[in-house]
């Protein structure tokens, strides 16, 4: 008899704040996602302030790795399915510090729920995002040589890969977030064997993720898609879909959405 098939709903949001979101529906908005996997960019929080109510959501176990800073970065994971091994530190403390990066490794895949820096405010940390992608393109190249394949790579990117990716690329096309050489970084990732799942799926525009929230952009739907999932070519065959879910609110972001089927 075949054996039946393993489903991974997994989803990836920066929530701008874990405590502030936690006001706007969050804890009631993930059990009905049914989310198997929800990892979360931009927590905002040391595990140490967080509420159990936030903490401990029924059914999940949460995991943390938090910035040295108060209020600063920060990634989660809420995960049903067991894991086998989870990695917050990397071994390199410029990114280390800032919590940025958190990995669950499953029996199927292997996942990095990665907030990448922004480089918007200063020359020298659009330095530090573009050393922090150098990096973090030879790290997933390190665990290949390990023997891990099957990568899903999810998070804020801070980065519009092509011009339909954002509303207005001429305007910011000196802007960071849409320089060439952050763009031509995405390629060099894709070109390394990662799959940007939503344009298997969907190739049109006006498919965002940002909004900026002074101007009121998503009234307009005047927005940037940086939030992306990646998975390795290894794992194209399992990828049952890729959505952005835009009315879910709460955050300056929208949470996205794959299906793994094994």
């Amino acid at each position: 008899m075949a054996s039946k098939s393993k489903n991974y709903r997994v989803l990836s949001w920066n929530v701008n704040g874990i405590r502030a979101v936690a006001k706007k529906g969050f804890l009631e908005w993930l059990p009905s996602s049914k989310g198997d996997i929800v990892c979360l960019q931009e927590t905002k929080a040391l595990p140490e302030q967080l509420t159990d109510e936030i903490k401990n959501i029924k059914k999940y176990r949460s995991s943390f790795h938090s910035a040295e800073r108060k209020g600063y970065s920060g990634v989660a994971i809420y995960s049903k399915p067991e894991v086998r091994t989870i990695e917050g530190s990397l071994g390199e403390p410029e990114f280390d510090r800032e919590g940025r990066v958190l990995v669950h490794h499953y029996p199927e895949f292997t996942i990095f729920n990665v907030y990448f820096p922004n480089g918007k405010s200063r020359q020298d940390r659009l330095d530090y995002k573009m050393r922090f992608y150098a990096w973090f393109l030879n790290l997933m190249k390190r665990y290949r040589r390990k023997g891990i394949k099957n990568l899903v790579v999810c998070g804020d990117v801070n980065t519009a890969h092509k011009e339909i990716d954002l509303s207005r690329p001429k305007e910011n096309s000196k802007t960071s977030g849409f320089l060439p050489e952050e763009r031509a970084w995405i390629d060099k990732f894709l070109e390394a064997g990662f799959i940007d799942t939503f344009r298997e799926f969907d190739t049109g525009g006006e498919n965002y993720t940002w909004w900026d929230m002074i101007t009121r952009a998503r009234d307009r739907n005047v927005g940037w898609r940086i939030d992306y999932f990646f998975i390795s070519e290894s794992l194209r065959k399992n990828l049952k879909s890729a959505r952005i879910l835009p009315d879910i609110m709460g955050s300056d972001h929208c949470p996205i959405e794959i299906q793994l089927q094994f």
